[in-house]
């Protein structure tokens, strides 16, 4: 490798293009609303790709509106090193979540023009579409396709809760391009992020070394019992699908705790049917997740799940339904790029350790298509998904720094 040792991003820059792009969308409380395929939406992408072009890159759209900002490479027909995440956010979201990930890369590109540094192979810049899943489900579903884990056709039916299909918006803010989505070699993946979880500040770590992705399982219960008065039902004779309910909360949180430190669990929604006051529920919709990095692990908490609501469920005299809507497999991520992310960060003399992601992230589907890994950088109090959601600078530069050598690495310097 050649010498690096004085290569480095401007960390103002791009903290002032967190800040700018931080404004499209801005809502009272600090944060953004930035949602996919929404007007606003529109004008991010557009910013971005004015920023791309201003730097020399040639910017194309695939069919699920993707987007990669191409910087030449000396042998510009190799596969490219490919880096980026997502500018769409959650309803109440942060500035940072995705964000990071796509102007980071952007600062990398900028910086190397600066220093004048040529690269054997191309490097691209990757603004997935819908990654957040907030307003069309499933999430990361476009990095998805690309992979081949969903079809175009079914991306494109998906709708959101006023009934705009996905394809649709999509034309309609002019981003469903004409580049065929998927088939297209990448050398190496890289993407940055928030770690989205409290260790890495706990610890006072500048950069996680993200070496999986956790698998998960959703599922969806329905419970059925018998609505009846609240005040004149006696208590034996009940069957009340909310107690029922939750008893399986606390059955998943203690599955949860019986594979610490890696696992997690919740319960996300519950739903009591006739939902009034004085009538004891008759039914409940609930869904539930377990997440953990070691798949057999999962099969055992899944196990577990099974066996408990169904005795909670007989012990109630209620009927139950189960069903695993959501299955995603842990993801090891590629030893070498993996080596890359510790090695750069051993370089530039940052603090770093291994962490396994807790979010899904597009990443995730890359690895299967293209060697892949991940960067972490800590945000306060692990706070994400909410308009709170914060870093410190320092903390955003030493991370595309990272990204940089690690890019720098794949790409190979030529002198």
């Amino acid at each position: 490798m050649s010498d690096l040792s004085n290569v480095r991003i401007n960390g103002q820059r791009l903290w002032d293009a967190l800040m700018e792009m931080a404004k499209i969308g801005g809502t009272p409380k600090g944060g953004c609303k930035r949602l996919t395929l929404t007007d606003l939406d529109k004008q991010g992408r557009e910013l971005f790709a004015a920023w791309c072009e201003k730097e020399g890159c040639v910017v194309k759209v695939d069919e699920m509106g993707n987007m990669f900002a191409r910087r030449a490479g000396v042998e510009d027909h190799l596969p490219p090193v490919m880096m980026g995440s997502h500018l769409d956010t959650q309803p109440t979201g942060g500035k940072f979540d995705g964000v990071l990930g796509v102007l980071g890369a952007l600062e990398v590109v900028r910086s190397l023009n600066d220093l004048k540094i040529k690269t054997r192979r191309p490097i691209e810049i990757a603004n997935w579409t819908n990654e957040e899943g907030s307003r069309y489900a499933p999430a990361m579903i476009s990095s998805g396709v690309f992979a081949g884990a969903y079809t175009k056709e079914f991306a494109y039916s998906r709708i959101d809760a006023e009934g705009k299909k996905l394809g649709d918006e999509l034309e309609r803010i002019g981003y469903k391009g004409s580049e065929p989505i998927g088939g297209r070699p990448i050398h190496a993946f890289f993407e940055l992020h928030i770690e989205q979880g409290p260790i890495l500040e706990d610890e006072s770590i500048d950069v996680g070394v993200v070496t999986h992705g956790q698998g998960q399982r959703w599922y969806e219960i329905r419970l059925t019992g018998f609505e009846s008065h609240a005040g004149s039902t006696p208590m034996p004779r009940r069957k009340d699908a909310l107690l029922g309910a939750a008893r399986i909360v606390e059955l998943v949180n203690q599955i949860g705790l019986s594979k610490a430190p890696l696992a997690v669990s919740t319960v996300g929604m519950l739903n009591p049917y006739p939902n009034s006051r004085n009538v004891i529920p008759g039914e409940v919709f609930m869904t539930c997740e377990f997440r953990h990095p070691i798949d057999a692990t999962l099969s055992e908490m899944d196990a577990a799940l099974r066996e408990g609501v169904e005795k909670i469920a007989a012990a109630i005299g209620l009927t139950v339904d189960i069903k695993q809507v959501f299955y995603y497999p842990p993801v090891p991520f590629d030893e070498s790029c993996v080596a890359a992310v510790r090695q750069a960060a051993k370089h530039l003399g940052l603090s770093h350790r291994d962490i396994v992601s807790g979010a899904g992230h597009d990443a995730c589907y890359l690895a299967r298509v293209a060697p892949t890994s991940m960067i972490f950088t800590p945000c306060v109090d692990g706070v994400s998904h909410n308009e709170s959601e914060d870093i410190k600078q320092e903390w955003s530069t030493a991370g595309a720094n990272v990204l940089m050598h690690a890019v720098l690495e794949k790409a190979e310097i030529v002198a």
